[in-house]
């Protein structure tokens, strides 16, 4: 799949994502992509994104070995190095950065500062809408098939033909055909 590389990154990003601190518990975290209705959060030392923690991470590393998030800190289970976009960057720029880094999410930064974050599903709901848009305007602009060349019924010489039950019909014939 390739997805227009023209969409700026900007159009599709979620602004506002969650961040937690790398000294706030694994419970902390997953209360807080509850309460955002999310998949992961950005981990923050200060101000500085340095990981993410996502719920796999949380499946994985903490309910897998049976420990108690509450227990857990983010900082250590969280997913590092942080893999980021810049934010003039494009939906295509993105997505290949995805691919390479075998990522399912991107925080958009601009000098260092987290702004926004952008999934594999924003970017597969960019795609379908351009698919659609594309097939819109396919139906739109679909021309009639004409064709040149002999009528098969009455063996005139016409620019006008048209399929019509097996045989290449001129405007003529295919008026006689449908007054039959």
């Amino acid at each position: 799949m390739y997805v227009e590389t023209r969409v700026p990154l900007k159009e599709v990003m979620r602004v506002n994502p969650t961040t937690i601190e790398a000294e706030a518990t694994v419970a902390k975290a997953a209360a807080h992509m509850c309460r955002d209705e999310v998949g992961s959060c950005i981990v923050l030392s200060g101000n500085v994104p340095i990981g993410i923690v996502s719920e796999q991470d949380m499946n994985c590393k903490v309910v897998a070995r049976d420990l108690k998030p509450s227990s857990v800190y983010v900082r250590d289970i969280m997913s590092t190095p942080l893999i980021t976009i810049e934010l003039d960057k494009t939906v295509g720029e993105a997505a290949q950065m995805m691919i390479k880094h075998r990522v399912r999410r991107l925080p958009v930064v601009e000098n260092g500062k987290v702004l926004g974050m952008v999934t594999v599903r924003d970017l597969l709901g960019v795609a379908n809408e351009l698919n659609e848009i594309m097939s819109d305007l396919i139906v739109i602009n679909r021309e009639e098939n004409y064709a040149m060349g002999i009528c098969d019924r009455c063996g005139k010489m016409s620019d006008d033909l048209t399929p019509m039950d097996a045989v290449m019909l001129c405007k003529e014939c295919r008026e006689e055909e449908r007054l039959r």
